[in-house]
């Protein structure tokens, strides 16, 4: 801790206790690259009323690059994602679960496997928790980005990959799309569909979930078996409505959103939009989205050097977007964001300038406000809320 504290404390706006919780006090989980000073996953308390961390841990969870995490519906196991991959500390792909105190939230490993994939970036759990779909992005052409699908235990414990699914590349862009590269993989709102965001493949694989069929091969194509999306997009991230009837993805490439209808297992686009229109490349490179509770609003990252969060109204009826707001998140490279529970704030995980940048945000309009702090935080990648018992 002797290197992360110091910039920890430079960041901080205020100060507040961290011995008894308060009905403000939320705690928040930090995942992260390690090449640099951050040691892995770290437990920060944060404070809904004032929207501010306090910059010293509750606890640091020692793991190398776990970029994503993943908790289970009921809180009481985290899964992270190890993105490792050849010229790292641990050049070997994994995936690792924790155990979360209930009562403390204190972090304790149960295991950790090979995701038998390079750089796995993103993790979902099924519906019933018994698996973990976890997608390895692979930088290097080969052997590329994989599907893997791990059993989960009861208690949180991981099984070895039972099966593995890739893809045919787009081979659009010659750099970037010489072979698959699974950026994420999400469960339908029935949790009977897995559907495969390929950036490399320019599509998104949907396959049947049926673990009571074949526990051994849970997965098997969809029919149709795939969303086709233009070509050099880059899809990377998919999202739900809470009704479950729309979804909206991004696409990292081109820097646009689609929306979907969704209706048993299939797809249907319905509108595009663009966040970067008219501007340079180099703007482009669209990445994270989240929706209000509400279902009222989305907010989607713009990386690139626009550097920018986007607000849009959401059609209840069709799910399409309508923009409201560009608002610039203050530093580079903002790879995640999550809203806090009170719905008052939004914490931003800027990566490359190190930081986590939490703004004001106006629950009935949905606009973004200023900022209240910046948190210095090496290379931060994901943002998850732990809600109290």
């Amino acid at each position: 801790m002797r290197k992360l504290w110091p910039l920890l404390m430079a960041g901080s706006i205020g100060a507040m206790g961290v011995t008894t919780a308060s009905a403000d006090e939320y705690q928040l989980l930090v995942g992260s690259y390690t090449a640099g000073t951050s040691e892995g996953i770290y437990r920060l308390a944060f404070d809904s009323a004032t929207g501010q961390l306090n910059p010293k841990p509750l606890q640091v969870i020692k793991a190398q690059n776990p970029s994503w995490l993943t908790l289970s519906k009921d809180q009481r196991h985290l899964f992270a994602v190890n993105e490792n991959g050849p010229g790292q500390n641990d050049p070997v792909g994994r995936v690792s679960s924790y155990a979360i105190d209930p009562k403390t939230h204190e972090l304790s490993l149960i295991s950790q496997v090979q995701s038998l994939g390079d750089e796995p970036t993103h993790s979902s759990l099924s519906a019933d928790a018994s698996h973990l779909f976890v997608s390895n992005y692979s930088v290097a052409e080969d052997p590329g980005g994989t599907l893997a699908v791990l059993p989960v235990a009861a208690d949180g414990k991981l099984q070895a990959v039972v099966q593995m699914r890739s893809h045919p590349a787009s081979r659009v862009n010659p750099e970037r799309q010489a072979s698959a590269h699974v950026h994420s993989t999400i469960l339908s709102p029935d949790g009977q569909y897995v559907f495969s965001n390929d950036l490399g493949a320019d599509r998104v694989y949907a396959y049947r979930y049926d673990p009571q069929a074949n526990p051994q091969l849970p997965l098997t194509p969809a029919t149709p078996p795939f969303v086709q999306l233009p070509a050099g997009s880059g899809p990377r991230h998919l999202l739900f409505s809470a009704d479950g009837k729309h979804g909206w993805l991004t696409m990292e490439m081109s820097a646009q959103v689609a929306v979907f209808d969704y209706h048993d297992g299939t797809l249907g686009q319905t509108q595009m939009v663009d966040l970067a229109a008219g501007q340079p490349v180099s703007d482009k490179a669209a990445a994270a989205l989240h929706a209000s509770v509400d279902g009222k609003f989305l907010y989607v990252s713009n990386r690139g050097t626009a550097n920018q969060l986007l607000v849009f109204a959401i059609d209840p009826a069709t799910g399409h977007l309508k923009e409201l707001q560009r608002r610039s998140v203050e530093g580079d490279h903002p790879r995640e964001f999550t809203l806090d529970p009170s719905g008052k704030f939004l914490l931003i995980a800027n990566q490359k300038s190190n930081q986590i940048v939490i703004v004001e945000r106006d629950a009935k309009t949905g606009l973004l406000g200023k900022t209240v702090q910046k948190l210095p935080m090496d290379a931060p990648s994901d943002l998850k809320f732990l809600l109290r018992q």
